[in-house]
């Protein structure tokens, strides 16, 4: 990447919509703007999980803004994050479809994981770096992720459903701040992480830092009032805890530093930190300066370098997890982009949609140590629920779902087969299947893919078919296969 490149993440969290845009500069990320605005789409969520359209709007409108100030970037320079209140949402595909529309980029709705992941990124890329054990805190809106690393190495990743708007509107739902209340959001808050103990005992950190939301409001209000600068330390808390008991209401507390547009949320965000404060046994927490968004920037610069890319990383420990025959899943994937090669359009996404293809035939056969007559649906629902860093809930979709059309009907993947690119990548890695059934290398030179409205033709030089019989039949089962799936597939085996 070269120096001066302008990159931007937006956050769409819970609470709050970010934008940021840095520039980089030799490996780091000068901030050149920063906007946020208060959305609050996790109280738009229903008793069903469904965004009313007032919360919708709202974040549209928002996005209408971030996307003026967004002119002229490209796709690579911009990484656009969704989190826990889309994550719950089940008409979550009603708001992204027109978000992406006015954004006029890719919205990623990330895992729990993949949240913390990015938020470990950001806060370790703004600290100094040594080799003191971390815990890092973040409390958003309806999502606390737990992370504890070392230097840019995350080991421990969680993501805990509670969060300063989920439970300020299920403890306060009308604002009020009794003791009682107070005390019942603790202790369902433990109730919630009290798992976590296991995960990280106490000790197993040198320094504790808090990220982002509740954690940065607190710190803000506590320094401003005369408290050690950039940490909320014990006392601190029960201090400000104090003060919002007495005023029994947020509107009615007045301290420098509390904005507006923190006060409904405050009770909630107060009720976790004190929680964990407990729990991990924490005599204060330091403020950091990095967040999602600042590991969303990094992660796009990691992105450019196949080395570096998480997500390669991800694919290979897969791989090993479940025992894949690596030398056959490669030998898949390279077939299947050869023959992607010969029927893609010039586009400058063709290097992103292959290598999607080969992380989908590097993993076609994970679900075999299940059941191999029914690996590639074993495959698909491991695809579909496994923590896989560095991958969207769409991407793991996605791969999965040419996973379990890699072999049998297609019924069972109508709903993604009328997108064209993904019947284009569908077609290509059952052809590589069925080619490498021998588990040796095919020599596919005399076979050329072509492609045109709907219609995909595979044409093979004379005498194909008598060579490789058993090959030019799998052929033919897959031109039957096709016939009923709304798209045309023939074939000129010679």
């Amino acid at each position: 990447m070269q120096n001066g490149t302008l990159l931007a993440a937006v956050d769409l969290g819970s609470n709050s919509f970010r934008l940021e845009i840095g520039r980089y500069d030799s490996g780091h990320i000068e901030r050149v703007e920063y906007l946020k605005e208060t959305v609050r789409q996790g109280s738009g969520l229903d008793e069903n999980k469904n965004l009313s359209l007032v919360a919708m709007e709202r974040g549209w409108e928002c996005l209408a803004r971030f996307a003026e100030r967004l002119q002229g970037f490209q796709k690579h320079q911009v990484r656009a994050v969704a989190t826990q209140t889309l994550r719950e949402a089940r008409n979550r595909d009603d708001f992204t479809r027109r978000a992406q529309e006015i954004l006029g980029f890719p919205i990623e709705v990330v895992s729990g994981h993949e949240e913390a992941r990015l938020i470990y990124q950001g806060v370790s890329h703004l600290l100094p770096q040594s080799d003191e054990k971390r815990l890092v805190i973040d409390i958003g809106g309806r999502s606390t992720e737990v992370i504890l690393g070392q230097g840019y190495s995350a080991s421990k990743m969680e993501s805990y459903r509670l969060g300063s708007v989920a439970w300020s509107s299920r403890y306060f739902p009308r604002g009020q701040i009794t003791q009682q209340s107070l005390q019942t959001s603790e202790i369902a808050a433990k109730a919630v992480l009290d798992e976590a103990l296991d995960a990280y005992p106490v000790g197993s950190w040198d320094t504790a830092y808090g990220s982002s939301g509740t954690v940065g409001a607190v710190a803000e209000i506590l320094t401003l009032n005369g408290w050690p600068a950039g940490q909320i330390t014990r006392a601190g808390l029960d201090w400000l805890t104090d003060k919002l008991l007495r005023a029994g209401h947020p509107d009615h507390l007045r301290l420098e530093g509390l904005k507006d547009d923190r006060r409904p949320v405050i009770g909630g965000g107060i009720g976790v930190l004190r929680a964990l404060f407990d729990l991990f046994k924490l005599e204060s927490l330091v403020k950091a300066e990095g967040a999602l968004r600042q590991g969303a920037l990094y992660d796009l610069i990691d992105r450019e370098n196949d080395s570096t890319d998480v997500r390669e990383r991800t694919v290979n420990w897969l791989c090993e997890r479940y025992g894949v025959d690596q030398l056959h899943a490669g030998r898949v994937g390279r077939i299947a982009t050869e023959l992607f090669a010969q029927i893609a359009v010039p586009d400058p996404n063709n290097e992103r949609y292959s290598q999607k293809l080969v992380w989908a035939a590097r993993l076609h056969e994970i679900g075999t140590h299940i059941s191999h007559s029914d690996m590639h649906r074993h495959g698909a629902y491991i695809l579909d629920h496994v923590d896989a860093p560095g991958f969207t809930l769409q991407e793991l979709h996605r791969m999965s779902q040419l996973v379990l059309g890699q072999r049998g009907k297609l019924r069972k993947i109508e709903d993604i087969l009328d997108d064209e690119l993904f019947a284009k990548q569908l077609l290509c890695l059952r052809l590589a299947v069925l080619l490498c059934h021998a588990r040796k290398d095919p020599d596919i030179t005399p076979l050329q893919l072509s492609y045109k409205s709907r219609q995909f033709k595979l044409s093979a030089t004379t005498g194909w078919a008598r060579g490789f019989p058993q090959s030019a039949w799998l052929v033919e089962e897959e031109v039957a296969a096709w016939q009923k799936s709304g798209w045309r597939f023939s074939a000129d085996l010679g």
